[in-house]
């Protein structure tokens, strides 16, 4: 059976593997990261990126999960690596007593959190503490915010940054009753075993 072959010669085989090496990249991946990830062998992944791969169906969905992309985004014509999410469609949570969490970057970034925190007046928040090793920014936007880190009191404002252990307990605080307060959680996590 011969490789369909779109208007300007490139094969699927050739659009899998550009877009499979793009993709890993952006996420910092390595061929063994990916391939854990998606839970094949590393020789499948490379065998994919050569073009030389003939994968089954259930393989493209394990390597599209692992990416965290549609199936048929490793299987078009390379493109613009351009999408818009419109803001409904970032999922939101609301933890602790008035805090709202919704992803800062909407695909996944490999070994880290990023997202945005809105406190409504007065709002509360405990922190989960990670794996040693792991460090966490946060940034205040707009308010104040207070961090409590392992039993401190840091009082931000707009601006200003500060980064912990992500592994000590901690919470955060609107630090205004009155006005909203908003910041940015960047967490840096640990690799378990390290």
């Amino acid at each position: 059976m011969t490789d369909p072959i779109d208007p300007a010669g490139a094969t699927t085989a050739s659009h899998l593997a550009r877009n499979l090496v793009s993709l890993r990249h952006t996420r910092a991946l390595t061929q063994d990261g990916l391939a854990k990830g998606a839970g094949v062998p590393r020789s499948t992944i490379a065998n994919l990126e050569s073009g030389e791969g003939n994968p089954s169906l259930s393989v493209l969905v394990k390597v599209a999960g692992a990416l965290g992309v549609p199936i048929d985004e490793l299987l078009s014509s390379p493109r613009a690596r351009v999408r818009r999410w419109n803001a409904d469609e970032v999922a939101q949570k609301t933890k602790g007593r008035g805090v709202t969490i919704r992803p800062l970057v909407p695909e996944p970034v490999p070994d880290s959190m990023m997202e945005v925190m809105d406190f409504a007046p007065g709002a509360v928040m405990g922190g989960t503490p990670h794996l040693p090793g792991t460090r966490e920014f946060f940034t205040c936007l707009e308010g104040g915010v207070r961090l409590l880190v392992a039993g401190e009191v840091y009082a931000l404002g707009a601006g200003d940054v500060l980064a912990f252990p992500g592994n000590l307990p901690h919470s955060y605080q609107n630090a205004d009753g009155v006005a909203p307060a908003r910041g940015v959680s960047v967490v840096i996590l640990a690799k378990a075993g390290t």
